[in-house]
Formats: C-alpha cells, sequence, structure tokens
C-alpha cells in the first residue's frame, strides 16, 4: 500500500488564512470527486472560516476528560475506519490531552499518511523546531508547542500563505482573528509591525531552503550532475596570490550582470594539511569578497582542478573565474596548469581566464631544504666513512656471504644514511654504493663489468630502491617540517585572533604579540602624510611619516629606521626593529599587517563616532533653542499681550463677560508661556547631562490622573483602562507626569470631539507599555521621527503651527528613565504613542 502524502499551508503568524486556503482546497478536490473529510478544524470563532467547511463531511471528534474538564481531539480510529482519500487535519503542531492516541497531533498524521490516507494541514512558522529559540527572542514569547522541521520538510507539498503586517493589522482591527476584547492587546504584544516582519521573513526563508533541498534531491535522484541555471552563481579560484584582487573584482562584476547573482571565492589548499599560500594575502582578499556581497570557501584536495570543479557542481555554479597561469612556458609544458585542465573538464560551467601583469612571469624555482645542514652534512659523513668502511667488512666475510646478502647490507646503509642525512647523501650513497658492489662482490671481480644478466638486473634494482627510499624519507621530512611550521602559524594567528578580539585596545594588543612572537626591539605602524605626495626621498624622510601606533622602545619614524618593512596598502607600512625575519617568517608579518589595518580602521571609527556625538547634540540644543525663540514663544506672547492691550483700552467698552473672555484668553496663553519655558528649561538641563533624577517606586495608577489633573477640563474626557495587576516602574514622578501631560496634550489636539484619546496599559518582555491613543488624522510613517525634533509640528509651513517642543522632550525625558518612546499606527486610522518603562525588580521592590 503507497504511502499518502501530506500538504502543509505554512504561514508566518495566526490569522494569514491558512486554514482558510486549506479548506478552499479540500472543496476543489471534492468538486472533483475526491472522497475528502474534515478530521479537525479549529475555526477559532472565525465566521468566514466556520462558513467555508461548508458541506464537506467531517468526522465527529473524540472527547477526553483531563482535570475536570472536557476536551475534544482529533478521533484516529474513527478516520482510519472511515479511510477517505483525503483527511483535513488542521494544526500540525498541536500538543494533544494526555491520555490521547498519541502525544503530538503530527503523530497522528504520519498514522493516517502509513494508512495511505493524503493529508492536508497547516503551521505556523513559530512552531518549527529550528527556529523556536529565534521566534523567542523576536516576539519575547515562548512557544510550547513545535514540530521537528524534518516532518514539515518531509511533506510532498508546502505552499506559503502570505500577507503583509500591514494588512495582517488590519485584518486583526476589524476582528476577523480574536475576539475584540483581545485586539489591543494582540496588536500592542505579538502583532507589531516589526515582530510580523521578522516572522514573515523567517517564513520566506525557510521555505526557500526546502525549495533548494527539493532541487538538490531532484537532481541527485535523476542523476543530474550538469548545472542548472536557475541562478547566477559564480565562482572565483584564489591561490593565495597578488592576482587574487583583479578576479575577485571581474567576479564581482560579472555577478553583477545576473539579477539574485551569487558571488563565491574558494582557496583549494593541499590536501596534506598545508596552506602553501600566504595567510595575509588570502586574509585581505577573503575581506574583499565579503565586501562585495560574496561568501570566502575553502576545500582540501590533491588535485586542485578535481576539487574545485567538485565545488563548483555542489554549488549549481554556472562560472568559474580564474586566474591565467603564472608559470613560464616551459613549465606550462610539462603540466597544462590549472585553468587548462579546469577548462577541459568544466562540462557547461563557463570558464573565464582573466589575464593579469604577473601572468607567464613565473620561474621554476628548486624546493628549500628540507632537513637542516648539520644532518645533510652528518649524513655526507656516513657516506664518505661509512660506505667503504662497509665494504670493507663485507670483502673480510666475501668467502661466507653472497651478492643478495651485499646488496641488502647495502641497501639498509642506504636507508640509514637517508633517515640522516636526506635525499643528496643518500643518493651519493647509492651511487657509490652501486661502484663498490660491481667492483668487488660482482664476477668478474675488481672490475668494472657485470658478466651475468642477473647480477645486472640486481644492481640496477638496488640503485632504483635506494633512490626512491632516499626520496621517500626527504619527502617525508619536508612535509613534516611544513606541517610543523603550518601548525605553529594557526596556533599563532589563533592567538592573536583572540588577543584582539578580547583587548580594549586591539591595534596596541596585534602589535605587542607581534613584538612578543619574533622577540623585536619595536614595531611601528606608519601612515603615509597626506601632504608626502610622490617625494622620491619619502622612504627616508621622517616629515612625510606618522607614528599610527608603535610597542616597544624605539619607534622607527621612517621605514627606511626598520630592519624589516611590510606594505599594508599605499599608505600603511608595518615597520618592525630588532632583527631581520627570514622569508618564511614575512607571511606571519604580512597576515599580522592587515589585521592591523583593520584594527586601525576600527579605532579611527570609533573615535569619530565619539568626536561626533557631543557635536550632534550641541548642535541639536542650538537648533532647538534658536527655534523656539521665533516659533512657539511667540504666540503665548502675542495673545496674552493682545488680551492685555485690549482690556487697557479706553476706546472700548467691555461687558463682564467680554472682559472674563480676556482675562481667561491672557491667563492660558500665560500658563501656555510657563509650560513651554518648563520644558525648555527640562530640554536644556537633558542636553547638558545635568537634569537631576529621583527615581522611585510608582504606580501608573497614581501617576495618570495626576497629569490629567494638571490639564484641565478637556482632560476629563480621555478614557482610561489600566490592568488591575499592573506592575509597579521605578521612575521619577514629576518627570513621568511631565511626560504624560505632553502626550497627552498632543492627543487631545488632534482627536475628534466624538472620538477622545484613550490611555491603556499592558506589560511585556519586563516592561511596561503605556500607550496614549488618539483617533485624529494620524502621522505618515515616513515622518514620524521628524515629529520628535523639537518645534516641528504637522502641517507646518512657517513657524507658528505645529507639534511644538513636547515630542522631542518626552522621548528625551522617557529615556533618561532608562524607558523610550514610539508612535505606532492606531488601528482604524490615527496615531498612538508608545511609553515603554521597565519593571520594577524585586530588590526596588524591597
Amino acid at each position: 500500500m503507497a504511502r499518502g502524502q501530506l500538504r502543509i499551508y505554512l504561514g508566518a503568524a495566526p490569522g494569514v488564512g491558512k486554514t482558510y486556503a486549506m479548506l478552499e482546497e479540500a472543496h476543489r478536490r471534492a468538486a472533483r470527486g475526491t472522497d475528502v473529510v474534515v478530521g479537525l478544524v479549529e475555526t477559532h470563532g472565525r465566521r468566514h472560516t466556520a462558513a467555508m467547511l461548508g458541506d464537506l463531511p467531517a468526522i465527529p471528534r473524540r472527547t477526553l476528560r483531563y482535570r475536570d474538564s472536557d476536551f475534544t481531539e482529533l478521533d484516529v480510529d474513527a478516520v482510519l475506519a472511515r479511510r477517505p482519500e483525503v483527511a483535513v487535519v488542521d494544526e500540525l503542531a498541536h500538543t494533544n490531552v494526555p491520555g490521547s492516541r498519541n502525544g503530538k497531533r503530527w503523530q497522528d498524521i504520519q498514522e493516517l499518511l502509513d494508512a495511505g490516507i493524503d493529508v492536508l494541514s497547516t503551521v505556523n512558522v513559530q512552531h518549527l523546531e529550528s527556529l523556536n529559540d529565534v521566534v523567542e527572542q523576536i516576539t519575547g514569547v515562548a512557544q510550547r508547542e513545535t514540530v521537528p522541521d524534518g516532518v514539515v520538510r518531509g511533506a510532498e507539498q508546502v505552499e506559503l500563505v502570505d500577507m503583509t503586517p500591514e494588512a495582517l493589522r488590519r485584518r486583526m482591527a476589524h476582528g476577523n482573528i480574536y475576539h475584540p476584547d483581545k485586539v489591543d492587546a494582540a496588536l500592542a504584544n505579538y502583532f507589531r509591525i516589526g515582530n510580523l516582519t521578522a516572522l514573515r521573513e523567517l517564513a520566506l526563508l525557510w521555505l526557500a531552503d526546502k525549495v533548494e533541498d527539493q532541487l538538490d534531491r531532484y537532481r541527485a535522484d535523476q542523476g543530474i550532475s550538469a548545472p542548472w541555471e536557475t541562478r547566477e552563481r559564480v565562482v572565483v579560484g584564489l591561490t593565495g596570490g597578488p592576482e587574487g584582487d583583479t578576479l575577485i573584482r571581474r567576479a564581482a562584476r560579472i555577478a553583477a550582470r545576473g539579477r539574485g547573482a551569487e558571488l563565491m571565492a574558494i582557496h583549494v589548499a593541499r590536501s596534506d594539511g598545508l596552506l602553501g599560500a600566504d595567510p595575509g594575502t588570502l586574509d585581505r582578499q577573503r575581506s574583499l569578497v565579503e565586501r562585495l556581497g560574496g561568501s570566502y570557501h575553502q576545500a582540501i584536495g590533491a588535485d586542485i582542478p578535481t576539487a574545485l570543479l567538485d565545488f563548483a557542481r555542489g554549488v549549481n555554479a554556472t562560472q568559474i573565474v580564474l586566474g591565467a597561469s603564472r608559470r613560464g612556458r616551459f613549465a606550462q609544458i610539462l603540466s597544462r596548469g590549472v585553468g587548462a585542465t579546469t577548462t577541459a573538464f568544466s562540462g557547461p560551467i563557463d570558464v573565464h581566464l582573466v589575464t593579469h601583469e604577473r601572468a607567464g612571469r613565473g620561474r621554476l624555482t628548486a624546493p628549500p631544504a628540507a632537513l637542516s645542514r648539520r644532518r645533510r652534512l652528518s649524513g655526507l659523513g656516513l657516506t664518505v666513512l661509512g660506505i667503504p668502511l662497509l665494504t670493507y667488512l663485507l670483502w673480510l666475510l666475501a668467502d661466507e656471504l653472497s651478492l643478495t646478502s651485499d646488496l641488502l647490507l647495502f641497501l639498509a646503509a642506504v636507508v640509514g644514511i637517508a633517515l640522516v642525512g636526506g635525499w643528496w647523501p643518500a643518493l651519493l650513497a647509492a651511487v657509490l654504493s652501486s661502484l663498490l658492489i660491481n667492483f668487488f662482490f660482482t664476477p668478474p671481480i675488481r672490475r668494472f663489468t657485470i658478466a651475468e644478466t642477473e647480477n645486472l638486473l640486481a644492481l640496477v634494482v638496488f640503485l632504483l630502491v635506494a633512490a626512491a627510499v632516499s626520496g621517500v624519507v626527504d619527502l617525508a621530512a619536508r612535509r613534516t617540517r611544513e606541517a610543523a611550521r603550518a601548525s605553529a602559524e594557526a596556533q599563532l594567528l589563533g592567538a592573536v585572533a583572540g588577543s584582539v578580539v578580547r583587548g580594549a585596545r586591539p591595534l596596541t594588543a596585534l602589535l605587542e604579540r607581534l613584538r612578543e612572537t619574533f622577540g623585536l626591539g619595536s614595531v611601528t605602524l606608519l601612515e603615509l602624510l597626506p601632504e608626502a605626495g610622490e617625494r622620491p626621498d619619502r622612504q627616508r624622510d621622517p616629515r612625510a611619516w606618522r607614528v599610527a601606533a608603535n610597542v616597544g622602545a624605539q619607534p622607527c619614524h621612517t621605514p627606511a629606521a626598520g630592519d624589516v618593512e611590510v606594505g599594508v596598502d599605499e599608505e600603511l607600512r608595518l615597520v618592525l626593529r630588532g632583527r631581520v625575519l627570514p622569508a618564511a617568517d614575512r607571511r606571519i608579518v604580512e597576515a599580522f599587517a592587515a589585521q592591523a589595518a583593520v584594527a586601525l580602521r576600527q579605532e579611527r571609527l570609533a573615535e569619530e563616532a565619539a568626536a561626533a556625538r557631543p557635536i550632534a547634540e550641541a548642535d541639536r540644543l542650538r537648533t532647538a533653542l534658536l527655534a523656539a525663540v521665533s516659533h512657539d514663544l511667540r504666540t503665548p506672547l502675542a495673545s496674552a499681550k493682545a488680551a492685555v492691550t485690549s482690556l487697557r483700552s479706553a476706546d472700548v467698552e467691555f461687558d463682564d463677560t467680554d472682559r472674563d473672555e480676556l482675562l481667561a484668553t491672557a491667563e492660558e496663553s500665560l500658563d501656555r508661556l510657563t509650560r513651554l519655558v518648563a520644558n525648555l528649561l527640562d530640554m536644556s538641563r537633558l542636553q547638558a547631562g545635568a537634569l537631576g533624577l529621583r527615581p522611585a517606586l510608582l504606580g501608573l495608577e497614581d501617576v495618570v490622573p495626576s497629569a490629567l489633573d494638571e490639564l484641565g477640563e478637556p482632560a476629563r474626557q480621555v478614557r482610561v483602562s489600566l490592568p488591575a495587576h499592573l506592575p509597579a516602574v521605578r521612575s521619577d514622578p514629576g518627570l513621568l507626569e511631565r511626560v504624560l501631560v505632553n502626550l497627552v496634550a498632543n492627543a487631545l489636539r488632534f482627536s475628534p470631539p466624538d472620538r477622545p484619546p484613550a490611555i491603556t496599559a499592558s506589560e511585556h518582555g519586563g516592561f511596561v507599555e503605556l500607550r496614549v491613543v488618539d483617533q485624529g488624522p494620524g502621522l505618515p510613517r515616513d515622518q514620524w521621527e521628524r515629529a520628535f525634533l523639537p518645534f516641528q509640528r504637522q502641517g507646518d509651513r512657517g513657524n507658528h503651527a505645529g507639534i511644538g517642543l513636547g515630542l522631542a522632550l518626552s522621548r528625551g525625558l522617557a529615556e533618561a528613565m532608562g524607558g523610550n518612546l514610539e508612535p505606532e499606527e492606531t488601528p482604524g486610522g490615527g496615531l498612538t504613542m508608545v511609553l515603554r518603562l521597565p519593571v520594577a525588580d524585586e530588590e526596588d521592590a524591597g
């Protein structure tokens, strides 16, 4: 019996329409004559979802008793007995009531699938096991019901039911998801714009990964190794040479021509684990690839073209970018090289061979000696003394030993010399041994001739075996030495990275580590001054350089003053004083130099940011104060002056009503002026860092009425809804009241008469969130931050209308008290100001 197929409808959040889409599919299949039954569907009181059930036949649920309450679950036995072609089972991640057939609903569904029944189901992205901790970090809500990713990835079809966060919030505000009494809390907590956007991105990325997996499985099942150009993927091969920068930039330009193309760089290291390339250059090229939006990879392989092509095919690459060979013509005659070999076996993958200034300029160089000079001299001594001595001893025993025994003993001697002195002493010993064996032990004796073919063959084999063993010993010694050095370099670079990350001043820590490692007197990072220009003598001119950083007793003020100079870029030089380093050590120094440049840039950026911060704050303060003089101060002064002037005028006779109205206007204007001056003083103290805080344990039920009382009669229409068990906050009572007065006054200014503002509160993630909600004209999202600039008001056209200083001061005071103030859209229209204050901890409560 064939296993049933699973189709899952995936959503980013509740309410996007997963169940509705699932029921639409069920109706489509039923209309085609398929036997479809509803095993379990949760409508959650949503009328549109309930109406979509229509006339679909349903299996009665199983009722279970748990803790004196009745619960209903999927009746798996009833569905199996009914044996429909398709079963509709909602909420894949649901946890069954204790006593159920299985602990999880996805396990119930597995039974149906095993019985050959196709299943339609739903799940939200927050219930996927691999994303559980990420979702909790984003939303602050821990999901207790999860489903293993393998269950969802194993589904034959996964369909994303998508909806924009704004549309989902509108659906929520219209009461289409939750009951109206839960809407405000949901919009204020889980259904924030940021939360929904992040969850939507998680769902899209997870589904994209599944689609990629499906494509890879299909290609593997069909035995398709050729790349499919579903997306341009450009792979650039790096050798660690200086031409790498040119290759990376060329590959980035190729990738930029294709929409959504990927750039990947790979360096193939030798299979013996030795890097074989300049680590400093590779590090710089890695940074360049990442700055251009690509990714860096490293592979290991004995054959570089094969490893490169295996990687390219594995990532479904469409193009490979390689540099033209740096080897000379003679070397290319002996071997085709990486570029030509890769091109020959690349198949449908395009290979670009990029020319560069170092192409064809390489030379054949002899490898460095694997063993020390002392060991090579020792091997040479053993050859000169040991081989003649062995010959003399064997001559004395000539009557007792055959030629075969002589060959074996000489071979043992050659192997011993190879172990001590390496290739050349062993090769010399092999040649000398063959001559002595020929002269003293091979008939005819004491003549350099060989009478029997068998003896000739034995002598030739002896010479070849001796040479081969010597070569193997020499190669092993070389690899051992290189591996030891590579291990030491890796440990050193790891220690460098750790010291840089942990140090408070990474540049100084980096240079000090370099000085200690190589026992140097001083290490100096020099920076070329802009005015130095192209002076021919700038290498020795101290006026052309500035010491960017130094460790040690005697800094070098010019590159020529040190023993070793390493160029970082066109403007930076790393200069070492103390001793001359061998070429092998310069590779490590170049890696240090690359990291030093990065550390210097980080320190400069941090210094610039620190220097710019007080300047920006001071500029904001000056701008605010200047705007105040020409803006909000003018209106109340003009109103008060006009009222007083009218009262003092002898030309007009005012009755008692008019006189009271003018006096009220003057009083109101002076009250506004008093509040504005107080706000200005508080803003000045806040910007100058001189605002005094007197934090205390407060309950919002005490502060909100005080703020409303200060606003007088207009504030009596404000609707207040505070939960009974709202935790206390730790804030300054006077400043908190000032913030509330400003927020409520602003809401009253823009709220329609028939829809007064509202104040609500809730707790979320260790903060108490107090929301001042108005249903006025609102404010476009792109103007939210502008609303917090001093003396900027909605509808500003000149200098006499708008929002004013209140919001700017309120945000500053909220941040000074450890909270923040952010705007949100009011469902149905308007603007909501969300004041977040930290909940008082147990010590505060004590």
